[in-house]
């Protein structure tokens, strides 16, 4: 399989023939090719949030996409369970505990979370809501950190303490730190608190109910993983050590290397965002897709895939040594 500048030569080439779906075309290829390996359905729940330089809402976790997954999710065979293709940064805490609702309406506890580079937060949450996590020696996971009005939950409860602690310390802080606390309201403090503890609850039932779900320990289990996923000091990229089924994406399926298929389809990924205008796609194997440019949302269907071309013209990154 290829790696960047193979694919990036591919979609180069489809686009000299005069493919304006090149990008689509060869996302796509690489999600079939992965679905034939592994039996099972694919869907890309992706981010460009790395090639965005402002904070984008609709670069994260939002309950429109529920909407996506509704759209994707539409004509798989269920049966065969969901491998579910995370690369986000995270976002809104209510709309991810929606969606791993969804999901396990539709696929039971038969999903696994296969992450090529990055999940945070409430990336890490859905993560954790699956029977596995694959990942690679590149991968990484953050944090289960809440946020509100895209302020992360925790990073205030620590910021309001250390403001405690200073002003305890020495008076002469205050007039710093009431310009800083000052721009909280009222209530803001409390909101974090309760969503941290939403957060833990959610996170440790979704963890019993599945991943952890043959072991008679769960309980204790889930506790530890939680307390350090919820430290943001200590959480590290893999967190085996800590109880979670992690399973090396550096495998081997009928002699075809699972590791090289999921990193062509994140390269196809991540030169769609750097060539686009797009900053989120939620794709399946089958060629429906839900893509978001900043403020718009778009169902495709095949028949549409010529008639929504994105980009209109490319402008493709220089390639990767």
């Amino acid at each position: 399989m290829p790696n960047w500048s193979g694919i990036l030569e591919e979609i180069k080439n489809l686009t000299a023939q005069g493919r304006g779906d090149a990008l689509d075309v060869t996302r796509r290829k690489y999600l079939k090719a992965l679905s034939e390996l592994t039996g099972r359905n694919v869907i890309a729940y992706y981010s460009g949030f790395l090639n965005i330089s402002e904070n984008v809402r609709d670069a994260s976790i939002t309950d429109m996409d529920k909407n996506g997954l509704m759209s994707v999710i539409h004509n798989l065979d269920r049966t065969k369970g969901l491998d579910l293709i995370l690369h986000t940064p995270g976002g809104e805490l209510a709309a991810a505990e929606s969606l791993v609702e969804y999901l396990k309406e539709m696929f039971g506890n038969n999903i696994r979370a296969i992450i090529p580079q990055i999940a945070m937060s409430a990336g890490t949450m859905i993560a954790c809501s699956c029977e596995s996590i694959i990942m690679g020696k590149q991968s990484n996971i953050g944090p289960i950190d809440p946020q509100l009005r895209g302020i992360p939950a925790t990073g205030v409860i620590k910021e309001f303490n250390r403001a405690i602690h200073e002003v305890a310390q020495d008076s002469k802080c205050i007039p710093i730190w009431q310009v800083i606390i000052g721009k909280y309201h009222p209530t803001f403090v409390g909101e974090c608190e309760k969503a941290i503890q939403w957060s833990n609850k959610i996170v440790t039932d979704w963890l019993k109910e599945n991943m952890l779900l043959k072991y008679d320990n769960r309980e204790e289990k889930a506790k530890k993983i939680v307390e350090y996923l919820g430290n943001h000091d200590e959480t590290k990229a893999h967190a085996q050590h800590i109880g979670l089924d992690i399973k090396p994406l550096e495998t081997l399926i009928d002699g075809k290397d699972l590791q090289d298929v999921v990193l062509s389809i994140h390269h196809a990924y991540m030169i769609t965002f750097s060539s686009s205008v797009a900053v989120k796609i939620i794709e399946n194997q089958i060629d429906a897709a839900f893509m978001v440019q900043r403020g718009v949302q778009h169902q495709v269907s095949p028949q549409q895939l010529l008639q929504m071309q994105l980009p209109v013209q490319l402008h493709l990154p220089v390639q990767q040594k």
